[in-house]
């Protein structure tokens, strides 16, 4: 999702949807074209919590297993109908669209 000042981010992950649409539809019949949009992704394994993990609509942070469980998906052939798609892997996070901190907002844990 884009964010104030991060005009070349925002860009180019609209740019890997739109190479995964075009090649998708070029390579049509030979491969399978698909792209992941990971959001926010731990790589050191934290446990994350407070409002860094019960801001995210599934209540944690993710971790690089999330990213691999989809890819090993698309290479399976139980994906073999999908291509084209870019997938927002992100625990819901793009359709909240702000995170604790961001812009003075603060995401109140008492729900």
């Amino acid at each position: 999702m884009g964010e104030n000042f991060i005009w070349s981010y925002t860009a180019a992950k609209g740019g890997i949807s739109a190479l995964t649409h075009a090649l998708a539809v070029s390579l049509a019949g030979r491969v399978r074209v698909n792209s992941i949009s990971p959001g926010w992704i731990d790589t050191d394994f934290i446990e994350y919590t407070g409002a860094d993990a019960v801001q995210q609509p599934v209540h944690r942070v993710g971790n690089p297993m999330d990213i691999a469980n989809m890819v090993l998906f698309l290479c399976s052939e139980k994906a073999g109908f999908i291509t084209g798609e870019n997938i927002c892997i992100d625990g819901g996070m793009t359709k909240q669209m702000i995170y604790h901190g961001d812009c003075g907002w603060r995401f109140d844990m008492k729900i």
